[in-house]
């Protein structure tokens, strides 16, 4: 029995001893482990550093894209202001070139409306030179009639050279473009709405009325019943 009691504790000691060493075995197996995971952690801390410098690079970088664009809006900026400047200084410009040609337009009006007055009236001054002279002469009823008669001959000739010409009134048929009829006179004589007689005359210029010629007419009756 001792032998075999013997036989057992040996083999208790044996499963003790594999028991002690499998036990050995997983601690330098889990210490194994443990070192290579900080080995793995201490090899990996380069690679974060990288990690970390790619991010400052990426943060650099972006500060330089950032910048570059504060330059382009301020060049940018620059140029708008210089074109507004430009813009301002070419209203100016067209604002006192408007102000000079409308102070020109107003002074080449006058200028030719003073011309077309001056070109008007020079033919008169004559006229009224011999007005004056007729009032100042002692002569006959008859004398100074033949002076108004001549001077009224000047006066046409002057129209004249303004184209202005006087309407044909007695003798002509009644035209309400042209007269304007002051009354009727009731005869047999003459057709009807013929003129007889002109009470003030007429002018134009060119075929442009100045004023219509007062006159009075014919009315025919018996001519219109006809």
């Amino acid at each position: 029995m001792a032998k075999e009691w013997e036989k057992v504790a040996r083999w208790a000691g044996i499963g003790n001893n594999r028991r002690e060493s499998s036990s050995s075995r997983g601690k330098g197996m889990a210490e194994e482990s443990m070192v290579q995971g900080v080995e793995e952690k201490e090899l990996a801390l380069p690679g974060d550093d990288g990690v970390e410098m790619d991010g400052v690079q990426t943060t650099d970088a972006g500060t330089e894209s950032a910048g570059g664009q504060d330059a382009g809006l301020r060049a940018e900026l620059e140029q708008v202001r210089s074109e507004r400047d430009q813009l301002k200084d070419r209203l100016a410009r067209l604002q006192a070139e408007f102000e000079n040609s409308r102070r020109r337009e107003v002074k080449e009006r006058q200028d030719l409306r003073d011309y077309a007055v001056q070109n008007a009236v020079e033919p008169f001054l004559s006229v009224m030179d011999n007005f004056q002279l007729a009032l100042k002469a002692n002569g006959t009823k008859e004398q100074l009639r033949a002076g108004v008669e001549l001077i009224l001959k000047q006066m046409e000739e002057a129209l004249r050279g303004l184209n202005v010409q006087a309407v044909e009134s007695v003798g002509t048929q009644f035209d309400p473009r042209m007269h304007e009829a002051l009354g009727s006179v009731e005869t047999k004589e003459f057709p009807d709405h013929q003129v007889l007689e002109e009470v003030r005359r007429g002018y134009k210029i060119r075929d442009k009325l100045l004023r219509p010629a007062l006159v009075r007419i014919a009315a025919n009756h018996q001519q219109v019943s006809e």
